[in-house]
């Protein structure tokens, strides 16, 4: 599938879906929003495909934040109807899917691009890497859910903080806070998530899907993740994985999990 500000690509069960608007520091527009939605949609239903990375073209920038110039004029009602759409496209359906996402943080990830990272699963950055939510210096407030995940990854002080100062912070200090899980080199990061996607992959995909619903239940308002908890673990006694699984275990071999 052809796009125009998106690359995707699927090799040995991994897809890679990279933002490409250097020009604009892969700032994210709506025509970006529906194409990357259309290609996690795609990947999500590849069966082939075991884990999706997302990044940005490019050394300086994985989402330098939204394209200002296509909102500034918004009235309420239109400022309102873009985040509800942005929201359900991409960023509460990537935190959603039933397949991995891990984002790999290249460069600046500024207001929805920090969004669009912590909408993944987990986050490994380039010790180049900065990110921030800066909205509040443009007299507005983060609207792809940066106020909910923010303070659900590092604690509500420090997103506080974050989010008030309009501040920017390095790598490091997002791996202290719990923000990344890994911090390496420009020319490593992508090596580093494929191994870490390497080991994801040789895991049942059911399971994981069914651990992806129980973790995001544990975090929804209303819901209760520990039924969730019960109610997948359950589930997973139905599926070909767990006799693939549990078989080999007991055969003293590796599980070749045929992923149903």
């Amino acid at each position: 599938m052809n796009y125009n500000n998106i690359l995707s690509e699927t090799n040995k069960g991994l897809t890679t879906i990279s933002i490409n608007r250097p020009s604009k520091l892969n700032a994210l527009n709506r025509e970006t929003i529906n194409e990357l939605h259309q290609a996690f949609k795609v990947a999500d239903e590849d069966k082939k495909t075991k884990v999706i990375i997302i990044t940005g073209s490019g050394e300086k920038a994985f989402v330098a934040g939204a394209d200002i110039s296509e909102f500034a004029d918004y009235s309420v009602s239109e400022g309102s109807d873009l985040a509800s759409e942005g929201q359900a496209l991409l960023f509460d359906y990537v935190a959603n899917l039933a397949t991995p996402v891990i984002a790999a943080v290249n460069g600046f990830a500024l207001g929805g691009g920090l969004e669009l990272a912590m909408a993944a699963h987990f986050r490994i950055a380039s010790d180049n890497a900065k990110m921030g939510l800066p909205e509040v210096s443009l007299g507005v407030i983060p609207g792809y859910g940066g106020t909910q995940r923010l303070p659900q990854l590092i604690g509500k002080g420090r997103a506080m903080e974050l989010i008030m100062t309009a501040g920017m912070i390095d790598a490091q200090t997002a791996k202290n806070y719990g923000l990344v899980n890994h911090v390496t080199s420009q020319e490593e990061l992508m090596p580093l998530v494929e191994k870490i996607a390497s080991k994801i992959m040789r895991n049942s995909s059911v399971a994981i899907a069914a651990a992806i619903c129980a973790i995001n239940a544990g975090f929804e308002a209303g819901e209760n993740g520990f039924n969730a908890e019960i109610s997948q673990f359950g589930k997973c006694f139905g599926t070909a994985d767990f006799k693939e699984g549990t078989t080999a275990f007991l055969e003293k071999r590796r599980a070749d999990f045929p992923g149903k």
